[in-house]
């Protein structure tokens, strides 16, 4: 414990520094001045610098690759004290070909006091920058006349083809007069006799072709002096009349050896166009017992392409890795749940629970109902709840402890989705003077942000139920339906839950989804209740008036509850009941209960297949009457994947109702196969032969229903209603130990 805050804190302080780092790479990239076409600038200071009959010098450096430490600080102060009259980059200026490194490239050559010229090379190349060296210092290949003397730039890149600058090269070579040419060609079309060190075959000049070409061109011009940079050496080679030199110690990757070494090289012109040049080495780690270390030391500066900046951010980023690392390995964790908890205080007194959703009654679905189901039994044991649900057209006039809120967007085709006005002060008015001990929030956006919101600043924790499988609503979303289904939706009920203190979740299977996309939120499995006794008051009497108005004769009913909506995989069931009727003789008839904006749809393909004597769209069926409906039938049908539970399931089997559904997250702990019924893979057939089963052996399908009854008898919503409180209190007593906890720290 001693350790933890100062760790805690010095991580924090690595990835401020990283953070403002970025942001000064940020600012390099929108802020800084910005610049175009210099190399128009810096030719007409060399020609006003330089006169036609005067000699002159200038020096050549190769490799600069944004260094700070190396080209900045040592480099450019001894090119500015030396006399000379403009710099020549040989290529490699940048590390890379991003906006920031020419624009920190830009910052480093202002410290110049001389002109200076670049060499398109292979990093000016990289990363998609070929068309910010042309719009911030000009053309990949050129030419310029310095006093008596012919400087060429050509590209070795690839950009250009290098037919075009060979024709180029020999037609400006042909009428050129100048006394000294000097070439500067990013990669060398030589191998030097020294061994380079990290070399690659892509760093010398390609294609062969090309390399042919041009030296052909060198001999046949008499072209005096070749500089090239791309390897980390100094190199130096003679051919002929020509002298190749391949220079890269400006700042970038060395060794710090005789042969890899930091540098740059003088070039003396005179008047009549003699030419000499000098090799200026940039003495570093002299002392003879440090030598070794600090050429290791600056390997290492170099590997990060120097610069203070670079060197810091990279550091930033090991040292809060090695801290998190520290943290994560020397500092003990306890990853079991605290069963040190004494939940008693909160069970013994009412408590005050505002529960948030985004659809409630009359609004007909799983996730209302439930919370009405909620609501009731906590009421039953003494609790004071308040509902914050959007406002709908037709719903009770007086309602009891539900703050209605009105929408600022309706969505669906018979607008049943609300999008309710979070921003309506007086929410956090009434939920404050309601002072509750908890939130309960019920969905991961909207109102349920809102209620988070609500329970941080009220200080009280907030537990969250997962009812709904996020990624099967893609259709619903206004984002591309494969971005949402395997990105925002797992990521998004990830970040809600962890910023919970509970998670409810109805299945295991269900809680082995969020601890797999990464929640870690204490999470307590509890299915949801039903209204297990109302299924068992039904009379035989209302059964027969609703078969005798349904115009049923002897056939067997299958019935199915659902929204009538894609993720609820109707057409699956439709098709299954289309197949059904050619493979037996037993007269069924298939009831599907509930609306939705798929109706039209749905009936137009009954009405295709020519299934209107089979398949019943029932519409929407008031609450009090689906027991009814429920014990009607004789089997429920389900195919649904994007159940979190299933707790229409569960009210069927109430009703004395094997179920025949495909497997899913929300089935697999509710349906046991051959027990109180049949779970299938997602495949017609093997769906439908337990459908067909259930209709024909008329005792096998009262031995499931027998224990269909029995498996439902223990989710009654009066053992719901308890459960659900008593995760209240542990959740209540599990922060109360943490706040007492954080305040001995």
């Amino acid at each position: 414990m001693i350790f933890r805050k100062p760790l805690k804190l010095l991580f924090y302080l690595c990835l401020l520094i990283v953070v403002l780092l970025l942001g000064y790479r940020s600012y390099l990239n929108l802020f800084m001045r910005d610049f175009k076409g210099l190399h128009t600038d810096q030719v007409e200071r060399i020609h006003q610098q330089v006169s036609a009959d005067e000699a002159f010098s200038f020096a050549v450096v190769g490799n600069i690759n944004n260094s700070v430490g190396i080209f900045e600080e040592r480099i450019v102060p001894a090119i500015n004290a030396s006399g000379i009259d403009f710099m020549v980059s040989a290529g490699n200026a940048v590390s890379g070909g991003g906006e920031d490194k020419y624009r920190a490239l830009y910052g480093t050559l202002s410290h110049l006091d001389v002109p200076y010229l670049l060499t398109f090379g292979a990093h000016e190349y990289e990363d998609f920058g070929s068309f910010r060296f042309y719009d911030h210092f000009g053309p990949h290949f050129y030419s310029i006349r310095a006093g008596s003397s012919r400087l060429i730039f050509l590209d070795s890149t690839g950009k250009t083809p290098w037919q075009w600058q060979i024709r180029w090269l020999n037609d400006l070579l042909n009428q050129d007069s100048s006394k000294a040419r000097i070439l500067f060609i990013g990669h060398p079309p030589l191998e030097p006799s020294e061994n380079a060190p990290f070399d690659q075959k892509d760093d010398y000049l390609a294609p062969p072709a090309f390399r042919t070409a041009l030296l052909r061109e060198i001999d046949e011009h008499n072209i005096d002096l070749v500089f090239s940079a791309n390897l980390s050496l100094y190199a130096e080679e003679t051919r002929g009349d020509t002298t190749f030199i391949t220079t890269g110690g400006a700042g970038g990757l060395v060794l710090n050896n005789n042969t890899s070494f930091y540098h740059y090289v003088r070039v003396n012109v005179g008047a009549d166009g003699s030419l000499n040049h000098a090799l200026h080495r940039l003495e570093v780690g002299q002392h003879p017992i440090l030598k070794r270390l600090e050429s290791l030391w600056f390997f290492i500066y170099s590997l990060f392409y120097a610069g203070y900046l670079n060197f810091i951010l990279v550091v930033a980023v090991f040292a809060a890795i090695a801290i998190k690392l520290y943290t994560t390995i020397f500092i003990g964790k306890d990853y079991y749940p605290d069963y040190d908890l004494d939940p008693a205080p909160w069970l013994e007194k009412p408590l005050r629970v505002a529960l948030f959703t985004n659809n409630y009654l009359p609004f007909i679905g799983g996730v209302p109902i439930s919370i009405e189901r909620l609501r009731r039994g906590l009421e039953q044991l003494g609790d004071h709840v308040l509902v914050v649900a959007p406002r709908y057209k037709d719903q009770p006039e007086r309602e009891h402890n539900v703050l209605r809120i009105p929408s600022l967007l309706a969505m669906g085709e018979k607008r049943e989705f609300r999008l309710a006005n979070i921003f309506l002060a007086r929410i956090r008015k009434r939920v404050r003077a309601f002072k509750p001990d908890l939130i309960h929030l019920h969905h991961p956006f909207w109102l349920g942000s809102l209620g988070l919101f609500m329970a941080r600043r009220l200080n009280v924790p907030a537990i969250y139920t997962y009812h709904t499988r996020l990624e099967h609503y893609a259709h619903f979303v206004p984002l591309p339906g494969m971005l949402f289904r395997n990105l925002i939706s797992h990521a998004l009920i990830k970040r809600f839950a962890n910023k919970c203190d509970g998670v409810i979740v109805p299945t295991y299977s269900t809680e082995e989804y969020l601890r797999m996309i990464g929640v870690k939120t204490p999470t307590f499995v509890q299915p949801t209740g039903i209204e297990y006794q109302r299924f068992q008051d039904v009379t035989a009497e209302s059964v027969q008036s609703l078969r005798d108005r349904l115009a049923l004769q002897d056939e067997k009913v299958f019935i199915s509850v659902s929204r009538l909506s894609n993720e609820k995989n109707i057409d699956f069931m439709i098709e299954a009941i289309d197949t059904l009727r050619e493979q037996t003789t037993v007269p069924f008839r298939f009831l599907m209960i509930g609306d939705g904006h798929q109706r039209d749809r749905l009936q137009g393909k009954i009405d295709e297949l020519g299934l209107g004597r089979h398949v019943t769209l029932v519409g929407a069926v008031p609450p009090d009457e689906m027991a009814i409906w429920y014990r009607l039938g004789d089997a429920f049908l389900f195919a649904s994947k994007s159940e979190t539970q299933g707790m229409v399931i569960l009210e069927a089997m109430a009703a004395g109702l094997p179920v025949v559904a495909v497997r899913s997250s929300g089935i697999e702990d509710v349906v046991r196969h051959g027990v109180n019924g049949f779970k299938t893979p997602e495949k017609q057939d093997q769906w439908l032969a337990s459908v067909q089963r259930l209709l024909e052996d008329d005792a096998l399908r009262h031995e499931l229903a027998s224990q269909a009854l029995a498996f439902a008898r223990d989710f009654s919503v009066e053992q719901f209603s308890k459960d659900i409180r008593s995760i209240y209190a542990t959740t209540l007593a599990l922060v109360a130990k943490k706040r007492q906890r954080r305040f001995r720290e």
